[in-house]
């Protein structure tokens, strides 16, 4: 049996403490039939920074049975929605006075730039939570007027019960908030699946959902492989609804499993291929922000990236020149460095997979106009590429797009 433990994990001045177990009725624990381990990569170094606890399909039994317990006894339809409200509140506010060590070891786990998780990526995360506890205490229904005198009609909105969550690598606070504070909002008890490229973040959060005072078994946060804990959230039987966000193989094995077991109910946000269009009466020079914006932020790890870029023919050459300078200004480096716009990539996978794509383009006639080259020494860094296409194909992926024009018939 793998053993619970904390580790100290060295930031910018200082050490952070991070729990490695399974946080299940508010409790970190170990596992309770397996040994094996997530090992938590700092993609700046490629070193090993800790190992986690992986839950196994008997733990996600465990977490989902304790998910139960709290939804019939201690939430649900038993708390109030002031309550609710109160302690989500609470909750936002832990993570608002944490901002800077939750930055930094987003940074540490994931590459990107403490300096962005903190303003960015845990700020959104702050308002969305005090948006939804918001709305905890304004759940109604509505009465219907009937024929008959003596017979009264009304909708009600319950909570749907015990909701499985599996997030991904690329914003692990934003998406912890964004999947958490709705089913919170409304009632409902949440097993919690992070990546296995970061889940320290989730961890430490979970910390924060016991110092906020929420009853055990309303937050369980299990890390773990994917084609284990992942899989046996989507079909497990006494889970009423599962919510995922990653790539769209994924997603629908995710609809696959949860349709085959208790036809649960399904929210999937899936991978995109987002486009620019940049017309000649665009402000070329806001365009080329947006653009280098869209395809740079988050190192290009962003389901609504804009990966493609049509631009009128009689505009090219002086957008492609306005967006290589755009691109050049980027400052691609280590994410606790307060200097760095941009961090690694996640991963090696993930590091290979983007050469893989530049080398693809290169092959298939494209022309590498910045970049294109490896860095060397440590580190799974992509410095910006920008590729001049004519035209790329038709897509199945969407989520976003960039319109870029000062004439109204174009929009």
């Amino acid at each position: 049996m793998a053993q619970h433990t904390t580790v100290n994990l060295s930031a910018i001045n200082k050490q952070i403490v991070v729990p490695t177990g399974l946080f299940i009725n508010n409790e970190f624990v170990p596992s309770v039939d397996s040994k094996e381990l997530i090992h938590a990569v700092n993609p700046a170094t490629e070193d090993v920074i800790c190992s986690v606890v992986a839950a196994s399909a008997k733990d996600i039994d465990i977490a989902v049975a304790a998910a139960r317990n709290a939804f019939k006894t201690t939430w649900g339809k038993n708390v109030t929605g002031f309550e609710r409200s109160r302690l989500i509140n609470k909750l936002a506010d832990l993570i608002e006075r944490d901002a800077q060590a939750l930055a930094e070891l987003e940074a540490l786990n994931n590459g990107k730039p403490a300096r962005i998780a903190r303003d960015f990526d845990i700020g959104d995360s702050v308002q969305c939570l005090r948006y939804y506890a918001g709305w905890a205490d304004k759940i109604i229904g509505q009465t219907l007027e009937v024929d008959n005198k003596s017979k009264l009609a009304f909708t009600r909105h319950d909570p749907i019960g015990v909701c499985g969550q599996i997030i991904p690598w690329n914003y692990p606070i934003n998406m912890w908030a964004w999947k958490v504070a709705p089913a919170l909002a409304v009632g409902c008890t949440i097993v919690m699946k992070p990546s296995e490229l970061c889940p320290l973040t989730a961890l430490k959060l979970s910390e924060l959902v016991k110092e906020a005072g929420f009853p055990p078994g309303v937050i369980n946060t299990v890390p773990s492989l994917g084609h284990v804990g992942g899989a046996a959230l989507a079909a497990h039987p006494d889970v009423d609804k599962v919510a995922f966000t990653g790539s769209t193989i994924t997603g629908r094995k995710v609809m696959e499993a949860a349709a085959k077991s208790n036809l649960k109910k399904v929210s999937l946000e899936l991978g995109g291929k987002s486009p620019h269009l940049v017309f000649e009466s665009a402000d070329l020079d806001q365009a080329a922000n947006w653009a280098a914006l869209g395809i740079c932020y988050n190192s290009g790890q962003d389901c609504t990236a804009g990966s493609r870029v049509y631009v009128q023919n009689s505009v090219y050459d002086k957008f492609i020149g306005l967006l290589v300078s755009k691109v050049k200004a980027q400052v691609v480096g280590d994410g606790l460095d307060e200097k760095s716009g941009g961090g690694p990539v996640v991963s090696k996978t993930q590091y290979d997979k983007v050469w893989g794509y530049i080398e693809a383009g290169k092959q298939e006639g494209a022309k590498a106009i910045l970049g294109g080259e490896k860095r060397p020494g440590k580190g799974y860094y992509v410095d910006p590429t920008d590729e001049a296409i004519a035209l790329a194909n038709d897509t199945t992926y969407g989520l976003g797009a960039g319109l870029h024009s000062s004439t109204p018939t174009h929009f």
